[in-house]
This record gives structure tokens, sequence and C-alpha cells, in this order.
């Protein structure tokens, strides 16, 4: 089994060179021939906070990250390029160019904004109730060879739909999640863009064997969160294939925080490739 490293300790060993931040991705945090799509989101944001982000008065949050995945982020060196589009009053807007071995990976769009002043009054979403809890439902053993080795970072508790590979007709997920094995909790909006892009797409439970497949784009709204959130609380997703066709699934997903607010929506296009 390769070396466990927690994200925390990746991301302290991240080194800068002008407008590039520089890390090395660990055999741990692979996804078959790639790196987790949610790690290298969360790599580019680091970036983006490292770079630009630096003189920026308190409050100013990520509102939206927009991910495309390009090509495949193996085991070792990743770059990622940072540059400010645009900085308003409000609302600043930064590019991140994911590189391994000068070859493109990903490109990501993400928008930061502080508070307006408003008149509009808030809408917060509550958090729907499903029957079993985390402590219903029993934990997945990460077996090396069987699941993705990122998924070792990760304590995932299906409650509804499908797992993969079952041959459920199922095209939904309502899973219990948290990050697992890290020494010092992770800062909400890394944590937050890491646990959105955890599930496999639920098309996957409809397969009798294990079958491939890989997110080709990823928007995901950010809502604020509370920061005094407890580093062990469960936070939940809940995943809906809400459409299927030609070896494309699209599919949205909120992301629930331990307290129950909503953190985050994401909208994803999926290959599969069967």
């Amino acid at each position: 089994m390769a070396d466990f490293v927690p994200l925390t300790r990746l991301l302290a060993a991240r080194t800068r060179d002008g407008d590039a931040v520089h890390f090395e991705v660990s055999e741990d945090w692979l996804q078959g021939r790639t790196s987790f799509g949610g790690l290298i989101s969360t790599l580019a944001v680091q970036a983006m906070r490292d770079v630009a982000g630096a003189g920026w008065p308190a409050g100013v949050q990520l509102r939206a990250l927009q991910t495309s995945f390009i090509g495949p982020v193996a085991q070792g060196p990743v770059q990622v390029a940072v540059r400010v589009l645009r900085e308003g009053k409000n609302v600043r807007q930064v590019q991140a160019h994911v590189l391994q071995a000068g070859e493109t990976a990903a490109l990501l769009l993400g928008v930061f904004g502080s508070e307006r002043e408003t008149t509009l009054p808030g809408l917060a979403p509550a958090m729907p109730s499903i029957e079993r809890g985390p402590d219903d439902t029993p934990a997945l053993p990460f077996i090396p060879g069987v699941a993705p080795n990122f998924m070792q970072h990760l304590d995932m508790r299906w409650s509804d739909g499908g797992l993969p590979f079952t041959g459920t007709e199922s095209w939904h997920s309502r899973i219990h999640l948290r990050p697992k094995g890290e020494p010092q909790p992770l800062p909400l909006e890394l944590l937050t863009v890491l646990l959105a892009d955890a599930p496999p797409t639920p098309a996957l439970s409809r397969f009798k064997r294990p079958t491939p497949a890989s997110s080709v784009s990823w928007e995901l709204e950010l809502r604020p969160v509370a920061h005094e959130l407890q580093a062990e609380g469960w936070w939940r997703i809940d995943t809906d294939a809400i459409a299927a066709a030609g070896g494309y699934v699209n599919q949205v997903s909120k992301l629930w925080s331990p307290t129950g607010d909503l953190a985050a929506l994401g909208y994803q296009v999926v290959t599969v490739y069967a």
C-alpha cells in the first residue's frame, strides 16, 4: 500500500515561484491512472489564495469554481500557474492552469466575492431528512487494488442509493462523509471543495462489474458555512443523475455541512466507458 500522506502535509510541502505554486502528488491520492479530481481542484484553490489572495481583506470567500479536467495528473510534481483576470470592488476572478510535465491537465476559474449590502431577504434551504444517519450506516473498508487510492482519506457511508457495481437500478446517492487521517483541521473552503467531488457518479451503481468513469467538467457554487464547524463532524452529499445518453451523465449534487446548512451546489458532466 502507498504511504498515507494527509492533505495538510501535502499542502504544507508546497513551494511558490512567482505566480506558480508547486505541489507533489503522492500515490495515495490517485484515482486510477490520474489523481482524484477533488484534490486537483483543492490544490488549485490553495494556489489561487497563495498568489492572488494574500492582500485581500478578510471575508472574501470562494463563491464559484469551474473546473475542466483536460488530462491525467499522475503521481509526482504538479504546477499551478495563477493569473488574476479581474478584481472589482466585491468580486475577484482568478484563473488556475494546472500543468504536469509541461502538459495542461486542468483549467479552473475561481470567483471570489465579499458580502454586499442588500435589501434582499436571505434564503436558506433546509437539509432533507433521510432514513439512516452515519451511525446507522456501516463504514466501507478500504481495499487496496479495489477501491481508488484516494478513498483511504475519506470516511464515506452510503445511506441511500446503490453502491457502485452492485447492479442497482438507482440514479441517486445519499452519502455521509468526512475526512479521515488528518492531523489538524482543514480550512473549510478547501474541505468543501474536496468533499464536493468525492462521490462516484450514481450511474456506476447500475453496473455489475467495475466500469471506468471520469469527470469532464465540474461547476461548483459555494455557500458560506460557519467557521466554527467541528473538524470531525459528518457532512452529507446528495447526488442525482438527471440525464444520461451517449456515454455521458449529467448530474447535480448538494453538499450539506455538519450543521445542516447548504455548503455547495455542484453540476457535473461525467463520462462512463461502457
